[in-house]
């Protein structure tokens, strides 16, 4: 379906499959961002306030300039509504993919990718929302425009035509960090010297289908300039949308008379009643479609259709919708979510954003109208929505507040409609272009239904639909009938709805299906029993009180009652959802078989929580929603919506050290279930912890094994520990004096070491993944022979290499590009690290390997002996030792050479060893910085002498010390979430770790 959208939709990931082949050390520059398929896609999340905090000003003048860029000024603006939408998706967790736009096209002919390169970073330049990060200031989400437009690197991976989709569709799902300020990156994937497939990818919280025409139109006017090597036509300036979002917000008071008025239009509508999975526990799938064809005349029917009743083809195919949701729910009165669109008049032309609305179109279609008399009811409620597009939708469901959504908090909108239409393509000069359908695994709504009129020969009716929350069967024969509905109008509009010839959903799959609401065929039980660790369960309802459910495990590590109760809530409708979910070993049985129900135990007397965590929760309730709850006071009946959820879930996070999410509390919904959701993810945190004894070492090597080199040192050590903790088996590679310190469980050791080729090959062909973290300092030759040994022998799986910003050299600019080219001179080490960059990413993709990652780190900081030691005699030893001797410090003075700034990076050691795990499951496929700050060196020197306890005299110089001769920022985007400092991670307390561990005689 195309409809832009704003509705919870699955996380669904595939890991450690065949990554994408990657050049070596080409490029400069950073990554982006990316959103879904082209065409309009309305959609709504639920509820969310005003903005109000973020209202500070931006202007972003359009002044033409000979690179066709507006430079806006920086500074603080308000989301939009669409743009807070999506910012609450991501922030909620769970949303995966679906809010991904790609946006593929098949080129064929002559291709210059350094010119396509120029072109994309000029566009990256000239629309601002394009390098855009989403920050948040007293509670509220903001945007920030990053003030220097940067290179954005174009990756270019050889491979056949066959392998490109799952290539395309990989690269799609890689995830985004909204914080970060990029919105786009590229992939080129070049089958023939002329042969190419061009994927962008965008998050939609920067553009949406209509962006995607100006970014193709504009695209090929840069394009053409760059391969002539001229200025080429000018192109006018363009608008911003940062200055949409402002006016936006300053129109939000006027909006009060039409905000009632929508609430009235929309007071007491409920969500259409869905028939859900009968077994939606087993794992969760990715959103589906199912198709039928149209006979060819049928599209130019309903056109003729629609124009004798002053209707257009949209109306008429919105029509067929509602008629076919009736059929498929027995509901009279219905809501469909259809796309409306911010854009107006011709100031907007050329605007790249996200303009997107959802009209809620709301019709009664009771008392057995024809399809012409529905037509009419439908077009009057359209006609209606689209009087009040401009009214952001979301609005509206927080004046509606808990009405807005189903007695189990599914959203009022779950079914929209649209017409499809020829989807965007690029196209560049002296080529011919075809479009490339890139699918998401996410369904943004529960069911979408759609009209292809396509050519004349190939019209058809689709659904979209998410599988998690709607029944195979129904989405179905919800196109059976979509389409048959189609045809028999074409025919005779005037047949009542209950005389349209359309296949009936007549498979006990609806509501009110007839099912017993007890025992084995009880709705609950169908599901436990789905679920892959549930060897038998059923339902029993007590002579008084609800329903409650059994289950039996097939073995005694598997989910806990509660979990199984919490994946309840969220897949079956609330009237179905039992009490309470108790496990045993067996269900009692009487001598011919059937359930014992007099030897159930009797359902657990549910207490108020109580605890440190049961206090948090309450007072993390009281705090976002102003009101003291009681155990089972339901999240959204006291006010609660997707904002709050964030909040409230960072407060719970922060406070107790566990981890939690927005979508977790819009989930479990009420204190007593958010309690027990944190007391088993306690209890699970305190088992991982507890797993630290020597366990004995295995040659039987797990599946997933992921090989860790330089186990023992500073970064892998802390690789080592994070990888365990995620459950990962780890092969760590140990000297025998050494394995006794990372032999735990979950960690398998190998003994060896760099200087043994042999042993390296062996360790690597036992993995499914290798984090090369170990090094000689010195042994130049030593590493490049050990990373020629490992590539040699790598032959599946990622390949992570923790390298250094030494590869960068000495930059001619202060701040540093990732992937940005050596600049001399390189030291030896720099050089070493380049040259082994540049063996693995060159063999990525290659003969079954699959993607690379050079991860390069800056000094490592942590509590470890080995980091202790280079803090003491390292690249800062000098310093060090001057203030713990407390002798004169000579800092270079800002300005000396030209440079405002002399210090260094850092990386805490647990922020690098995330980092690298993040590249084992999504690899960057080339070169990604990893820094978690930047500290001057007069700052560093002060905290040094605090923390010593010792007194120094700081000198400035006009001539900069050797050790000191450091000035560059080094830009950290492509890892940035996982580089986000937790608790205990800030540069003074790492500092203090690591010299609080230091005999005072030593120090």
């Amino acid at each position: 379906m195309s409809t832009d959208a704003d509705s919870v939709a699955g996380d669904r990931r595939q890991q450690l499959q065949q990554e994408l082949l990657r050049r070596a050390r080409a490029g400069t520059g950073r990554r982006a961002t990316a959103g879904p398929t082209a065409g309009a896609r309305a959609g709504q999340d639920g509820h969310a306030p005003r903005d109000t905090a973020c209202s500070g000003t931006t202007a972003e003048p359009g002044t033409p300039a000979e690179s066709d860029t507006n430079v806006p000024q920086t500074g603080r603006v308000p989301l939009s509504r669409a743009q807070r939408r999506m910012w609450l998706m991501e922030r909620l967790g769970g949303a995966g993919d679906s809010y991904h736009v790609p946006f593929a096209t098949r080129v064929r002919g002559p291709f210059d990718v350094a010119a396509f390169a120029t072109a994309l970073t000029r566009l990256v330049a000239r629309h601002a929302i394009l390098r855009t990060r989403y920050t948040e200031h007293e509670g509220e989400p903001c945007q920030e425009v990053l003030p220097t437009p940067r290179t954005v690197p174009v990756h270019v991976v050889e491979t056949g035509a066959t392998e490109a989709p799952e290539l395309l569709r990989r690269e799609t799902a890689r995830p985004f960090d909204l914080a970060a300020g990029d919105a786009v990156r590229a992939l080129v994937l070049r089958h023939g010297p002329q042969d190419h497939t061009l994927l962008l990818t965008f998050h939609h919280i920067a553009v949406d289908g209509a962006s995607l025409e100006t970014v193709a139109t504009e695209l090929a006017v840069l394009y053409t300039a760059a391969t002539d090597g001229t200025s080429g036509p000018t192109l006018a300036a363009a608008p911003q949308y940062a200055d949409h979002a402002r006016r936006e917000h300053d129109d939000l008071p006027g909006f009060e008379a039409e905000l009632n008025r929508w609430s009235d239009l929309l007071a007491d509508a409920a969500p259409p009643r869905l028939p859900r999975p009968a077994a939606p526990l087993a794992s969760v799938r990715p959103g589906a479609a199912h198709s039928a064809p149209l006979a060819p005349a049928v599209p130019e029917a309903l056109r003729a259709l629609g124009a004798q009743r002053q209707a257009t083809l949209f109306a008429v195919s919105l029509t067929a919708a509602f008629a076919a949701l009736h059929r498929l729910t027995g509901d009279d009165d219905l809501v469909i979510g259809v796309a409306g669109t911010h854009r107006s008049g011709s100031a907007m032309r050329g605007l790249v954003g996200l303009c997107v609305n959802t009209l809620p179109v709301r019709v009664d279609v009771s008392g057995d109208p024809s399809f012409a008399q529905l037509l009419r009811r439908v077009s009057d409620a359209l006609l209606e929505a689209q009087h009040h597009r401009h009214i952001p939708f979301d609005l509206v469901l927080e004046r509606l507040g808990a009405g807005a959504r189903g007695a189990d908090g599914t959203a009022l909108v779950r079914v929209t409609s649209d017409v499809l239409g020829e989807p965007t393509v690029l196209r560049l000069p002296g080529t011919s272009t075809e479009y490339v359908d890139v699918p998401s695994d996410g369904a943004k709504f529960t069911l979408s239904y759609g009209l292809v009129p396509g050519d004349a020969a190939q019209p058809r009716a689709i659904v979209q639909y998410d599988p998690n929350a709607l029944d195979d069967t129904a989405a179905e024969t919800a196109v059976r009938d979509y389409a048959a509905l189609l045809h028999a109008v074409a025919a005779d509009p005037e047949l009542a709805l209950s005389k349209l010839p359309l296949p009936g959903p007549d498979d006990g799959s609806g509501p009110g299906d007839g099912a017993d609401p007890e025992g084995d065929r009880h709705p609950a039980a169908q599901a436990l029993r789905a679920h892959p660790s549930v060897a038998d369960a059923t339902v029993v309802r007590p002579a008084q009180g609800p329903p409650v459910a059994y289950a039996v495990l097939h073995d005694s590590v598997g989910p806990s009652g509660h979990e199984l109760l919490g994946l309840l809530r969220r897949s079956l409708a609330s009237e179905t959802v039992p009490a309470t979910v108790t496990l045993l070993d067996a269900l009692p049985r009487t001598a011919a078989g059937p359930l014992d129900r007099a030897r159930l135990p009797g359902p657990p007397t549910p207490n108020v929580p109580s605890g440190p965590r049961a206090e948090a929760v309450e007072e993390a309730f009281a705090a976002a929603l102003g009101v003291l709850p009681s155990p089972d006071d339901d999240f959204f009946a006291l006010g609660g919506h997707s904002l709050k959820a964030v909040q409230l879930a960072e407060r719970l996070r922060t406070d107790l050290g566990l981890p939690l999410t927005g979508l977790d509390v819009l989930q479990a919904r009420t204190p007593r279930a958010l309690t027990a959701l944190l007391e088993e993810r306690a209890a699970r945190q305190s088992a991982a912890k507890a797993a630290s004894r020597p366990a004995p070492r295995s040659r039987d090597i797990r599946p997933g094994t992921v090989l860790v080199t330089g186990a023992t040192g500073g970064v892998g050590a802390f690789v080592v520990r994070e990888l365990a903790a995620r459950g990962r088996p780890v092969l760590a590679l140990a000297r025998p004096e050494s394995a006794h310190l990372i032999a735990t469980e979950g960690v398998d050791v190998i003994e060896g070491d760099l200087s043994d080729p042999a042993g390296l090959r062996d360790a690597v062909a036992q993995a499914d993944a290798v984090v090369h973290a170990a090094c000689t300092f010195t042994r130049h030759d030593v590493d490049l022979a050990a990373m020629e040994a490992m590539v040699g022998a790598w032959r599946r799986g990622p390949f992570v290499f923790v390298s250094s910003v030494d590869a960068y050299g000495h930059p001619g600019t202060d701040r540093v590009a990732e992937e940005s080219a050596p600049h001399e001179p390189v030291s030896p080490y720099g050089r070493a690290k380049l040259d082994c960059e540049a063996m693995v990413l060159r063999a990525a993709g290659t003969e079954g390997r699959g993607g690379a990652s050079a991860v390069r780190s800056p000094l490592v900081w942590g509590a470890h002996d080995r980091l202790r030691e280079q803090l003491r005699w390292g690249a800062i030893g000098t310093l060090y030792q001057s203030a713990r001797q407390g002798r004169p410090i000579d800092l270079p003075s800002p300005g000396t050479d030209g440079h405002a700034w002399y210090g260094a990076a850092w990386v805490h050691a647990a922020a690098l060893a995330r980092a690298v795990a993040e590249c084992l499951d999504r690899p960057v496929h080339g070169v990604a910085n990893a820094c978690s700050g930047h500290v001057s060196w007069r700052d560093l020197a002060q905290d040094l002498t605090e923390l010593l306890g010792t007194r120094a005299d700081f000198r400035t110089t006009e001539a900069v010390p050797r050790d000191l001769d450091h000035r560059w920022h080094y830009d950290s985007a492509r890892l940035a979430r996982p580089l986000r400092a937790r608790r205990g991670e800030d540069r003074r307390t790492v500092l203090a770790e690591m010299i609080g561990a230091v005999p005072p005689d030593k120090r």
